[in-house]
């Protein structure tokens, strides 16, 4: 589904990352863990086509992408789903307008159609009957469950979360979690979670692969990462110990 090959991203004379090589199979949930700063969100930014790689080449199946114009990749964003960190919701716009916002823009489908798949994808995430409230009346959690909604309305084949548990209490965080699993099990979809929190990395994916540094220092599942002896990986895990 996702293959990274030789990618590397500089900032001028920082090297963010350096010469990364992943591949994310189909239907597969990899976590992507590391530090502030360590490159994660860069590598985050660069499968979705946000950014560009300074070498190597990002395929989304059958798409390079790391040298398309906007418009190519825009044909291309509309098979990936996007869960912000923060939400990312339009505060002027009803819950069910944030829903309806890329189908809007991006389809023909007439208002009733746009309508009935944003009352379907409300109630997946367990959100029926809220789309005309504001995102101001809403909890961190529901304003995250709005998020996916959206992310989920075009039925894409990917889905990325960026830092999915920020801000939000353990039990919160928990029933995140528990969404993120059912809804790649519900839709068979490939889900990226960049994380920085290990419990809720070992929960939900199938593999983990951590960033020191903008190096790709391990790629393995969660039982199996927890028994890696390098100090930088048992210093990141040492938290769920």
């Amino acid at each position: 589904m996702i293959k990274i090959i030789n990618v590397t991203k500089t900032f001028g004379k920082k090297v963010a990352l350096n010469n990364i090589n992943l591949t994310i199979g189909d239907g597969e949930t990899l976590a992507i863990i590391g530090g502030s700063g360590s490159g994660k969100s860069t590598l985050l930014r660069l499968m979705i086509g946000l950014i560009q790689p300074t070498s190597g080449e990002i395929w989304i199946g059958d798409d390079e992408i790391s040298r398309m114009t906007e418009k190519e990749i825009m044909r291309v964003r509309l098979r990936l789903g996007m869960v912000f960190q923060y939400s990312a919701l339009f505060d002027s716009m009803t819950v069910g307008e944030n829903v309806a916002f890329g189908l809007v823009e991006h389809t023909n489908f007439s208002r009733e159609k746009i309508q009935s798949i944003v009352r379907e994808k409300l109630r997946q995430v367990g959100l029926e009957g809220v789309e005309n409230r504001m995102p101001g009346e809403l909890s961190g959690g529901m304003k995250k469950r709005v998020s996916l909604a959206r992310a989920i309305a075009f039925g894409p084949e990917i889905i990325f979360y960026d830092e999915p548990s920020s801000g939000l209490d353990p039990i919160m965080t928990n029933k995140i979690d528990e969404l993120i699993i059912e809804t790649q099990r519900a839709l068979n979809v490939t889900s990226i979670v960049v994380t920085h929190d290990m419990v809720s990395a070992c929960r939900i994916a199938n593999r983990i692969a951590m960033i020191y540094n903008g190096d790709l220092i391990a790629v393995d599942t969660p039982d199996n990462f927890k028994q890696i002896q390098d100090a930088r990986v048992k210093e990141f895990f040492r938290v769920i110990d």
